[in-house]
Protein backbone atom coordinates (compact mmCIF):
# COMPACT_ATOMS: atom_id res chain seq x y z
CA UNK A 1 0.00 0.00 0.00
CA UNK A 2 1.37 3.35 -0.67
CA UNK A 3 -0.41 6.80 1.04
CA UNK A 4 0.46 10.29 -0.53
CA UNK A 5 0.81 12.56 -3.24
CA UNK A 6 2.37 12.30 -6.95
CA UNK A 7 2.52 15.66 -8.62
CA UNK A 8 2.36 14.98 -12.22
CA UNK A 9 3.88 17.95 -14.50
CA UNK A 10 0.60 17.18 -16.86
CA UNK A 11 1.75 17.54 -20.55
CA UNK A 12 -0.42 18.56 -23.46
CA UNK A 13 -2.76 16.28 -24.78
CA UNK A 14 -3.17 14.14 -21.71
CA UNK A 15 -6.85 14.89 -19.57
CA UNK A 16 -6.69 14.73 -15.91
CA UNK A 17 -8.27 11.32 -15.76
CA UNK A 18 -5.64 9.95 -18.32
CA UNK A 19 -3.00 11.17 -15.77
CA UNK A 20 -4.78 9.19 -12.69
CA UNK A 21 -4.90 6.30 -14.99
CA UNK A 22 -0.59 6.78 -15.20
CA UNK A 23 -0.42 6.61 -12.03
CA UNK A 24 -2.33 4.10 -11.34
CA UNK A 25 -0.45 2.01 -13.68
CA UNK A 26 2.68 2.68 -12.07
CA UNK A 27 1.75 1.94 -8.97
CA UNK A 28 0.87 -1.82 -10.18
CA UNK A 29 4.16 -1.75 -11.68
CA UNK A 30 6.04 -0.94 -8.87
CA UNK A 31 3.39 -3.92 -7.07
CA UNK A 32 1.14 -1.05 -4.97
CA UNK A 33 -1.49 -1.82 -6.71
CA UNK A 34 -4.33 -1.78 -4.48
CA UNK A 35 -4.76 1.81 -3.87
CA UNK A 36 -7.05 4.76 -4.48
CA UNK A 37 -5.98 7.33 -6.56
CA UNK A 38 -7.80 10.47 -7.38
CA UNK A 39 -6.74 14.01 -8.66
CA UNK A 40 -7.03 17.89 -7.07
CA UNK A 41 -8.38 20.00 -9.76
CA UNK A 42 -9.19 19.37 -13.33
CA UNK A 43 -6.71 20.54 -16.18
CA UNK A 44 -7.85 21.27 -19.53
CA UNK A 45 -5.99 18.41 -22.15
CA UNK A 46 -4.42 21.73 -23.28
CA UNK A 47 -3.24 23.08 -19.88
CA UNK A 48 0.22 21.76 -18.57
CA UNK A 49 1.73 22.11 -15.42
CA UNK A 50 0.80 21.02 -11.82
CA UNK A 51 -1.79 18.34 -11.23
CA UNK A 52 -1.70 16.62 -7.59
CA UNK A 53 -2.78 13.32 -7.75
CA UNK A 54 -3.65 11.54 -4.31
CA UNK A 55 -2.87 8.40 -3.39
CA UNK A 56 -4.43 6.04 -0.57
CA UNK A 57 -5.04 8.00 2.66
CA UNK A 58 -4.28 11.28 0.80
CA UNK A 59 -7.44 11.03 -1.61
CA UNK A 60 -9.23 12.74 2.06
CA UNK A 61 -7.71 15.66 1.01
CA UNK A 62 -8.72 15.88 -2.26
CA UNK A 63 -11.71 17.87 -1.33
CA UNK A 64 -9.52 20.42 0.40
CA UNK A 65 -7.28 20.61 -2.54
CA UNK A 66 -10.26 21.46 -5.21
CA UNK A 67 -10.82 24.67 -2.45
CA UNK A 68 -7.37 25.61 -2.53
CA UNK A 69 -6.06 28.75 -4.89
CA UNK A 70 -3.83 28.37 -7.37
CA UNK A 71 -1.68 30.11 -9.87
CA UNK A 72 -1.37 29.51 -13.52
CA UNK A 73 1.13 31.43 -16.56
CA UNK A 74 -1.15 32.14 -19.52
CA UNK A 75 -0.61 33.66 -23.08
CA UNK A 76 -4.28 35.92 -24.37
CA UNK A 77 -3.68 35.99 -28.28
CA UNK A 78 -5.94 39.08 -29.64
CA UNK A 79 -7.85 39.21 -32.95
CA UNK A 80 -9.83 36.24 -32.53
CA UNK A 81 -12.21 34.51 -29.97
CA UNK A 82 -12.85 30.49 -30.43
CA UNK A 83 -15.75 28.96 -29.48
CA UNK A 84 -13.52 26.93 -26.66
CA UNK A 85 -12.02 29.89 -26.06
CA UNK A 86 -8.61 28.18 -26.25
CA UNK A 87 -6.85 26.85 -29.75
CA UNK A 88 -8.74 23.68 -29.87
CA UNK A 89 -12.02 26.12 -30.96
CA UNK A 90 -13.52 27.37 -34.33
CA UNK A 91 -13.25 30.84 -34.57
CA UNK A 92 -15.96 33.11 -33.63
CA UNK A 93 -15.66 36.26 -33.53
CA UNK A 94 -12.40 38.76 -35.13
CA UNK A 95 -11.30 42.31 -34.58
CA UNK A 96 -8.53 44.30 -36.17
CA UNK A 97 -8.12 46.43 -32.69
CA UNK A 98 -5.02 45.83 -31.19
CA UNK A 99 -4.23 46.93 -26.99
CA UNK A 100 -1.78 49.12 -26.20
CA UNK A 101 0.46 48.33 -23.42
CA UNK A 102 -1.03 51.17 -21.24
CA UNK A 103 -4.56 50.10 -22.02
CA UNK A 104 -3.96 46.80 -20.99
CA UNK A 105 -2.47 47.68 -17.36
CA UNK A 106 -5.06 49.93 -17.17
CA UNK A 107 -7.38 47.11 -17.76
CA UNK A 108 -5.89 44.49 -15.22
CA UNK A 109 -6.24 46.87 -12.09
CA UNK A 110 -9.83 46.01 -13.24
CA UNK A 111 -9.54 42.41 -13.06
CA UNK A 112 -7.56 42.18 -9.93
CA UNK A 113 -9.50 41.45 -6.72
CA UNK A 114 -13.18 40.31 -6.92
CA UNK A 115 -15.48 39.71 -10.07
CA UNK A 116 -17.79 38.10 -11.71
CA UNK A 117 -17.51 35.36 -14.15
CA UNK A 118 -19.28 33.38 -16.64
CA UNK A 119 -17.89 29.67 -17.24
CA UNK A 120 -17.02 28.76 -20.57
CA UNK A 121 -19.43 26.98 -22.23
CA UNK A 122 -16.75 24.00 -22.89
CA UNK A 123 -16.41 23.19 -19.54
CA UNK A 124 -16.76 19.95 -17.27
CA UNK A 125 -19.65 22.12 -15.63
CA UNK A 126 -23.00 20.15 -15.28
CA UNK A 127 -26.62 21.51 -16.92
CA UNK A 128 -29.66 19.66 -16.10
CA UNK A 129 -27.01 16.25 -14.84
CA UNK A 130 -25.21 16.94 -18.41
CA UNK A 131 -21.30 18.12 -18.32
CA UNK A 132 -21.37 21.63 -20.68
CA UNK A 133 -19.04 20.23 -22.74
CA UNK A 134 -21.34 17.48 -24.17
CA UNK A 135 -23.83 19.91 -24.78
CA UNK A 136 -22.02 22.66 -26.83
CA UNK A 137 -20.05 19.79 -28.86
CA UNK A 138 -23.82 18.44 -29.74
CA UNK A 139 -24.32 21.76 -30.89
CA UNK A 140 -26.73 23.55 -27.96
CA UNK A 141 -26.75 27.00 -26.73
CA UNK A 142 -25.08 26.48 -23.26
CA UNK A 143 -25.48 29.71 -21.19
CA UNK A 144 -23.76 29.11 -17.52
CA UNK A 145 -24.46 31.61 -14.73
CA UNK A 146 -21.85 33.93 -13.55
CA UNK A 147 -20.04 33.19 -10.54
CA UNK A 148 -17.80 35.26 -8.19
CA UNK A 149 -14.14 34.18 -8.38
CA UNK A 150 -11.40 36.03 -6.92
CA UNK A 151 -7.83 37.11 -8.94
CA UNK A 152 -5.58 37.37 -5.96
CA UNK A 153 -3.03 38.96 -8.24
CA UNK A 154 -2.50 39.61 -12.20
CA UNK A 155 1.28 39.80 -13.50
CA UNK A 156 2.35 40.30 -17.05
CA UNK A 157 5.46 38.54 -17.81
CA UNK A 158 5.34 39.07 -21.64
CA UNK A 159 3.83 41.05 -24.74
CA UNK A 160 4.02 40.36 -28.21
CA UNK A 161 3.58 43.17 -30.90
CA UNK A 162 4.91 46.42 -32.54
CA UNK A 163 3.91 49.75 -31.13
CA UNK A 164 0.87 50.00 -32.91
CA UNK A 165 -0.52 47.43 -30.70
CA UNK A 166 -0.10 44.20 -28.93
CA UNK A 167 -0.48 40.39 -30.67
CA UNK A 168 -0.45 38.87 -27.51
CA UNK A 169 0.19 39.02 -23.71
CA UNK A 170 1.40 36.37 -21.73
CA UNK A 171 0.01 36.55 -17.72
CA UNK A 172 0.85 35.24 -14.25
CA UNK A 173 -2.67 34.64 -12.13
CA UNK A 174 -3.05 33.72 -8.58
CA UNK A 175 -6.76 33.13 -8.43
CA UNK A 176 -9.62 30.95 -6.35
CA UNK A 177 -11.38 28.20 -6.85
CA UNK A 178 -13.54 28.02 -9.72
CA UNK A 179 -11.61 30.81 -11.44
CA UNK A 180 -11.25 30.09 -15.19
CA UNK A 181 -8.93 31.01 -16.65
CA UNK A 182 -10.24 30.87 -20.46
CA UNK A 183 -12.94 32.97 -19.11
CA UNK A 184 -10.37 35.65 -17.83
CA UNK A 185 -8.76 35.77 -21.36
CA UNK A 186 -11.56 36.27 -23.45
CA UNK A 187 -13.03 39.28 -20.98
CA UNK A 188 -9.78 40.92 -20.93
CA UNK A 189 -9.75 40.90 -24.04
CA UNK A 190 -13.19 42.24 -24.31
CA UNK A 191 -12.47 45.06 -22.03
CA UNK A 192 -9.94 46.27 -24.24
CA UNK A 193 -12.39 46.70 -27.37
CA UNK A 194 -11.11 43.57 -29.34
CA UNK A 195 -11.30 39.54 -29.08
CA UNK A 196 -9.07 37.07 -27.96
CA UNK A 197 -8.42 33.25 -27.10
CA UNK A 198 -5.66 31.48 -24.45
CA UNK A 199 -3.03 29.69 -26.53
CA UNK A 200 -0.77 28.45 -23.72
CA UNK A 201 -1.50 27.36 -20.44
CA UNK A 202 0.28 26.04 -17.32
CA UNK A 203 -0.32 25.77 -14.47
CA UNK A 204 2.41 27.04 -11.70
CA UNK A 205 0.89 25.96 -8.56
CA UNK A 206 -2.11 24.35 -6.90
CA UNK A 207 -2.76 24.76 -3.52
CA UNK A 208 0.99 23.82 -1.78
CA UNK A 209 2.03 22.36 -4.48
CA UNK A 210 4.54 23.54 -6.81
CA UNK A 211 6.30 22.70 -10.08
CA UNK A 212 9.45 22.04 -8.48
CA UNK A 213 8.02 18.97 -6.40
CA UNK A 214 6.33 17.65 -10.05
CA UNK A 215 7.74 14.90 -12.28
CA UNK A 216 7.09 14.59 -15.82
CA UNK A 217 5.08 11.39 -17.11
CA UNK A 218 8.10 9.77 -18.72
CA UNK A 219 10.01 10.01 -15.21
CA UNK A 220 6.38 8.33 -13.69
CA UNK A 221 7.02 6.08 -16.08
CA UNK A 222 10.50 5.20 -15.25
CA UNK A 223 9.90 4.95 -12.11
CA UNK A 224 7.47 2.33 -12.70
CA UNK A 225 9.90 0.04 -14.29
CA UNK A 226 11.46 -0.29 -11.54
CA UNK A 227 14.11 3.13 -11.27
CA UNK A 228 14.80 4.33 -7.90
CA UNK A 229 14.31 8.17 -8.09
CA UNK A 230 13.22 9.82 -5.25
CA UNK A 231 10.12 12.19 -4.13
CA UNK A 232 8.13 10.39 -6.39
CA UNK A 233 5.39 9.73 -3.56
CA UNK A 234 5.14 12.40 -1.09
CA UNK A 235 3.54 12.08 2.53
CA UNK A 236 0.40 12.74 3.40
CA UNK A 237 1.29 15.56 5.16
CA UNK A 238 2.54 17.43 2.18
CA UNK A 239 -0.94 18.42 1.35
CA UNK A 240 -1.39 19.81 4.76
CA UNK A 241 1.45 22.69 4.85
CA UNK A 242 -0.62 25.44 4.66
CA UNK A 243 -2.47 24.70 7.74
CA UNK A 244 -0.71 24.42 11.24
CA UNK A 245 0.25 21.36 13.13
CA UNK A 246 -1.05 20.05 16.35
CA UNK A 247 1.51 17.69 18.27
CA UNK A 248 -0.88 14.95 20.03
CA UNK A 249 0.42 12.32 22.41
CA UNK A 250 -0.36 8.40 21.65
CA UNK A 251 -3.65 8.78 24.58
CA UNK A 252 -4.99 11.49 22.96
CA UNK A 253 -4.32 10.36 19.30
CA UNK A 254 -6.04 7.45 20.37
CA UNK A 255 -9.01 8.91 21.25
CA UNK A 256 -9.16 11.05 18.06
CA UNK A 257 -8.75 7.81 16.04
CA UNK A 258 -11.98 6.70 17.72
CA UNK A 259 -13.82 10.03 16.87
CA UNK A 260 -13.74 11.17 20.01
CA UNK A 261 -13.65 14.70 21.00
CA UNK A 262 -10.81 16.26 23.09
CA UNK A 263 -11.89 19.04 25.37
CA UNK A 264 -9.60 22.34 26.92
CA UNK A 265 -6.61 22.25 24.50
CA UNK A 266 -5.04 25.85 24.90
CA UNK A 267 -5.01 26.21 20.91
CA UNK A 268 -7.23 29.32 18.53
CA UNK A 269 -9.74 28.10 16.95
CA UNK A 270 -9.91 26.78 12.91
CA UNK A 271 -8.75 23.88 11.27
CA UNK A 272 -5.47 22.06 11.98
CA UNK A 273 -4.03 18.58 11.52
CA UNK A 274 -3.15 16.64 14.26
CA UNK A 275 0.07 14.26 14.53
CA UNK A 276 1.87 12.17 16.83
CA UNK A 277 5.21 11.15 16.67
CA UNK A 278 5.14 13.08 12.81
CA UNK A 279 2.37 11.14 11.36
CA UNK A 280 -0.75 12.11 10.30
CA UNK A 281 -3.66 11.30 12.50
CA UNK A 282 -6.61 13.83 11.32
CA UNK A 283 -7.61 16.71 10.40
CA UNK A 284 -9.29 18.51 12.77
CA UNK A 285 -11.60 21.68 13.73
CA UNK A 286 -10.89 23.27 17.11
CA UNK A 287 -13.81 25.87 18.89
CA UNK A 288 -13.21 26.82 22.04
CA UNK A 289 -10.37 24.40 23.17
CA UNK A 290 -12.53 21.81 22.37
CA UNK A 291 -11.14 19.45 18.80
CA UNK A 292 -13.16 17.55 16.52
CA UNK A 293 -12.54 15.39 13.92
CA UNK A 294 -13.25 16.38 10.57
CA UNK A 295 -11.28 13.12 8.50
CA UNK A 296 -9.27 10.57 10.19
CA UNK A 297 -6.47 9.10 8.40
CA UNK A 298 -5.67 5.65 8.58
CA UNK A 299 -1.75 5.44 8.75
Amino acid sequence: MADGWIILDKPLTLGSTQGVAAVKRNLRARGLGKCKVGHGGTLDPLATGVLPIAVGEATKLCGRMLDASKTYAFTVAFGAETDTLDLEGAVIGQSDVRPTRAALDAALAAFTGPIAQVPPAYSALKVDGQRAYDLARAGEDVVLASRNVTIHALRVLETTGAQGGLDSVTLEADVSKGTYIRSLARDLALALGTRGHVTMLRRLKAGPFALDQAISLDKLNEWGQGAPLENVILPVEAGLVDIPALDLNPEQAGAVRQGRVLSGLPFPDGLWWARCGGKPVALVMLAGGDLRVERGFNL
